[in-house]
C-alpha cells in the first residue's frame, strides 16, 4: 500500500509560517515513514513481534466486551444509526453478524474493547492507543481493500501505532487539560488510515485537522470520578478519525492539527523510524484500569507470601499515586464502577486469588466477601509515587492483622510495563482466557495461529474470525 503522495505546496499554506514550517517537517517525517514501513517486513522483528501480540491482546478484549452491556447497546446503536450502504463494514463479533458504515463498525469497535479495561496502553499517554486504531483501520481495510494480505495490515498497524502515541505524548504537552484517548486517537487514524485511501498529503493534514477539530476533547477525570460507559472516549475517536478521512477525500477542509503541527511537538515525529513506541507498550494481566494494577500486584504479592485469612483482615492501607487514589469506589453498581475502582478488584484479588472478567461483573459485584473487605481499603496519596507518574506507576500496601502485626509488600508497579513484560505465553493464556469467557474458544486457536504465524490470509480471512 502506498504511502500519501507529495502535495503541493499551495494547498498547505498556514497562518503561522513557524507552525507551518513545523507541520510542514512533521507531515515530510510521517510521510517518509509511512512509504518505508507500511512494508511490514521492513519493521525490526522486535516491532514485528509486538505488533502481533497487540493485535492478538486486542481481539481476546473485543471478544469480551463483546458480551457486555456496553458492547450490546454500542452494536445495536451502530446498525441503527451509521447505515451501512454501498460499503458495509463488519461489526466486531457481534453476535447477529451486523454491519454499518465504516465509521459505525469503528465505533462499535472501539467502545466494545473499551467495555472491558484489559487492552494495552502506552504510559506518557496515560492512554490506549489500540482500542481506537485497530477497528478503525480494520473497517478502512474491509470497505477498502478487503483482499488486503494480513501482512500488510499488520504494517498499517504497526505504523499506526507509532503516529498515534506521538499524538498522544504531543496532546498532553499542548492542552491545559488531560483529554481521554479518543483526542489523540483520531488524529493518529486520520494519518495512518491515508495510504489506505490514497490519499495525497495535503488531503492527509485536512483529515488530520478535522479529527482534531471533531475528536472527543472529553476530560478523563471525569470518568474516573463518576464511571460509567462514557469510558476513554476510544470509540468516538475511532469514528471520528475515519470520518475526518471520508470527509477529506471529498474534499472537506481542516484546521491545522497542532499534536502535529505546533512547533512545540515537531521533535516527536523527528525520530520516527528510530525510536519504536510500540516496545514502550504495557500489557495488562488483570481488567482493570491500569492505575489500580501496581496495588493489585502488590495485593497478590501479599496473598501469594503469606497466609492470610481476608476476613481476619483489620485494615489496609495502600499509599499510591494521586490519580490513582481517584478509583475510589467501594460498592460498584456495575462493570464500569469495579473497572475505574482500585479498592474493589484489590479486594477480589486478596479474597480469591485471581481477577478475571468475572470478578468485575454480573454475581462478581454481588460478593459480600469482596465488598466486605473493599470497605476497609485505606487510600493514601504518597508525594513519591506523584513525582514519577505518569511515567511510573508504584503503589505499596500494608495489611494489619487481629494478632496485632502488619504485613507490607514491597513498592511495586504492575507486571506487563516494557521493563517487567508479559511472556508471549502470558499474553497467549490471556487471550485464551477472554474468548473463552466470552464463548468464542473455539476460534482463539485459528486466530492465534493466523495472527501470531506469518501466513498468506487476508483481511477478509480475519474479519471471517472475528465478525459473526
Amino acid at each position: 500500500m502506498s504511502a500519501p503522495a507529495e502535495a503541493p505546496a499551495g494547498p498547505e499554506s498556514g497562518t503561522d509560517p513557524r507552525q507551518d514550517a513545523a507541520g510542514s517537517g512533521a507531515l515530510k517525517a510521517i510521510t517518509a515513514f509511512q512509504a518505508e514501513f507500511c512494508d511490514f517486513g521492513a519493521l525490526p522483528e522486535t516491532v514485528r513481534q509486538q505488533t502481533r501480540r497487540c493485535l492478538t491482546d486486542l481481539i481476546g478484549v473485543a471478544a469480551a466486551g463483546s458480551r457486555t452491556d456496553l458492547g450490546t447497546i454500542i452494536a445495536a446503536h451502530a446498525t441503527d444509526q451509521f447505515a451501512a450502504g454501498a460499503r458495509p463494514a463488519s461489526i466486531l463479533f457481534d453476535p447477529h453478524g451486523r454491519k454499518a458504515s465504516a465509521a459505525g463498525a469503528a465505533l462499535a469497535g472501539g467502545m466494545t474493547i473499551d467495555a472491558v479495561d484489559a487492552h494495552d496502553g502506552h504510559p506518557l499517554t496515560k492512554g490506549h492507543a489500540g482500542c481506537g486504531l485497530f477497528p478503525a483501520l480494520l473497517a478502512l481495510a474491509e470497505t477498502e481493500a478487503p483482499n488486503m494480505p494480513l501482512e500488510v495490515f499488520l504494517g498499517h498497524l504497526a505504523v499506526g501505532y507509532e503516529i498515534a502515541i506521538r499524538c498522544g505524548i504531543a496532546l498532553h504537552a499542548t492542552a491545559p487539560d488531560y483529554h481521554t484517548s479518543g483526542a489523540w486517537i483520531a488524529v493518529g487514524i486520520a494519518a495512518t488510515g491515508a495510504p489506505i485511501l490514497k490519499l495525497d498529503r495535503a488531503a492527509m493534514r485536512h483529515a488530520m485537522g478535522i479529527a482534531e477539530y471533531h475528536g472527543p476533547r472529553s476530560q478523563m477525570m471525569r470518568c474516573i470520578d463518576h464511571p460509567t460507559m462514557v469510558k476513554d472516549g476510544s470509540g468516538w475517536g475511532a469514528m471520528a478519525g475515519v470520518s475526518a478521512l471520508m470527509l477529506a477525500r471529498s474534499g472537506f477542509t481542516g484546521a491545522p492539527a497542532l499534536t502535529v503541527q505546533d512547533p512545540a511537538v515537531a521533535d516527536l515525529f523527528a525520530d520516527l523510524g528510530n525510536r519504536w513506541r510500540i516496545g514502550e507498550q504495557y500489557f495488562k494481566p488483570w481488567p482493570v484500569c491500569r492505575w489500580a494494577q501496581p496495588a493489585v500486584e502488590a495485593a497478590f504479592s501479599l496473598r501469594r507470601d503469606h497466609v492470610v485469612d481476608p476476613a481476619d483482615i483489620a485494615a489496609v492501607r495502600v499509599r499510591t499515586f494521586h490519580e490513582a487514589t481517584r478509583l475510589a469506589a467501594r460498592l460498584p453498581a456495575d462493570t464500569e464502577q469495579a473497572q475505574y475502582s482500585l479498592p474493589f478488584p484489590m479486594a477480589a484479588m486478596l479474597v480469591h486469588g485471581r481477577l478475571g472478567v468475572a470478578e468485575i461483573s454480573a454475581t462478581g459485584l454481588v460478593d459480600a466477601a469482596v465488598l466486605d473487605l473493599a470497605g476497609r481499603i485505606e487510600l493514601i496519596d504518597d508525594a513519591r509515587f506523584n513525582a514519577v507518574f505518569p511515567a511510573e506507576r508504584w503503589a505499596e500496601v500494608e495489611i494489619d492483622l487481629p494478632d496485632g502485626r502488619t504485613i507490607r509488600s514491597a513498592p511495586l508497579t504492575a507486571r506487563g510495563d516494557a521493563d517487567a513484560p508479559l511472556s508471549d505465553d502470558e499474553i497467549t493464556a490471556k487471550f485464551h482466557a477472554l474468548m473463552c469467557e466470552a464463548g468464542q474458544a473455539d476460534r482463539a486457536s485459528p486466530i492465534e495461529r493466523m495472527v501470531m504465524t506469518p501466513g498468506t490470509a487476508t483481511v477478509r480471512d480475519l474479519i471471517a474470525l472475528v465478525s459473526a
